[in-house]
């Protein structure tokens, strides 16, 4: 789907005045300029000497800021990085206009790449589980372990709930959202996308409600929001439909480094019955489920998470 499939007022948007991205204490935030694209980088040093780096890729929808969380109980042990991926949370589109897998994948080897930060501990939520298992399928040498929190894998029955997030890929799907739900406000909106991702939407602090409504109000002004979403929506569709070496369930096979798969018992968007097959398919793995959380564990359970994260860490360490 092109821009100028969105409605005018949206399309036409050039330069909006948006509001500044977030910054949790202890946080800085930095632009990475690539060949055809720029990247917001949000960063949480290590507190310790040496620490190794390590990546986190968030999902469909959303940003850098679904970590924060979870990024200060690993600050001892690796020196954190969380992308904003091209379209996403403060990072441009990219100049090609590709939101497929396979340009996230290369987006993220390329940061990467050009930080020398490689190999790094790779985690990925959803989309971004999808986008680190293709990065550590085909550059190996940049994963060091990989974590995966309900990772967007091809399922053959998808859950009904996570049916019209799928229906975003179908052009045409998002503007007619757009005209339907042109009353809702940020936080009518944010309540929505809480109820869908979460486990107990009701654990949602205000604090953290005023705040995420704040970055969804941010990101609606933007002139391409609805076209990263719908055409990322596209490439999960896609990458759901390759075969063979590319596809993802044959590159989960081909992961060499140790893997961490998280799943919840109340994910409406990746259903809990995928982690026994992950499980199987990831040569190296171990397995956390945790049955009252949703689709993003590591925002809903943060501290459980990372200690789990803290074990694989360790245990590669020690060789």
């Amino acid at each position: 789907m092109s821009s100028t499939e969105l409605p005018e007022t949206i399309a036409a948007a050039v330069a909006p005045k948006v509001t500044p991205v977030r910054v949790a204490e202890g946080e800085t935030l930095r632009s990475v300029a690539l060949p055809g694209l720029t990247l917001t980088v949000r960063s949480r040093p290590a507190t310790s000497e040496g620490a190794p780096p390590a990546l986190y890729i968030h999902g469909l929808g959303g940003s850098s800021q679904n970590w924060s969380a979870m990024m200060p109980f690993l600050s001892d042990r690796v020196d954190g990085e969380a992308v904003d991926l091209p379209g996403f949370g403060d990072s441009p589109p990219p100049d090609d206009g590709n939101y497929s897998i396979t340009g996230h994948a290369r987006a993220v080897i390329g940061l990467l790449d050009a930080g020398g930060r490689g190999p790094a501990h790779l985690f990925g939520n959803s989309l971004g589980g999808a986008v680190a298992t293709r990065v550590a399928a085909v550059r190996p040498d940049l994963v060091r372990t990989l974590t995966l929190v309900s990772p967007a894998l091809p399922e053959i029955r998808v859950q009904r709930t996570a049916v019209p997030t799928a229906l975003l890929a179908l052009p045409g799907v998002a503007s007619l959202f757009l005209r339907l739900t042109r009353d809702w406000t940020a936080e009518q909106r944010t309540r929505g996308m809480m109820a869908l991702c979460y486990g107990d939407p009701s654990s949602v602090t205000e604090e953290e409600l005023r705040h995420a409504a704040q970055e969804m109000e941010r990101r609606l002004q933007l002139p391409y929001f609805w076209d990263a979403m719908t055409c990322s929506a596209r490439g999960i569709v896609n990458a759901y439909t390759l075969g063979g070496q590319h596809g993802l369930w044959r590159q989960a096979e081909r992961v060499l480094a140790p893997t961490l798969l998280v799943y919840g018992g109340r994910d409406q968007l990746v259903s809990y019955r995928m982690a026994r097959k992950a499980a199987a398919a990831f040569r190296d793995s171990r397995l956390l489920t945790l049955p009252d959380a949703g689709h993003v564990a590591m925002m809903e359970y943060p501290r459980q998470v990372a200690q789990a994260c803290r074990e694989l860490i360790d245990n590669y360490d020690r060789g």
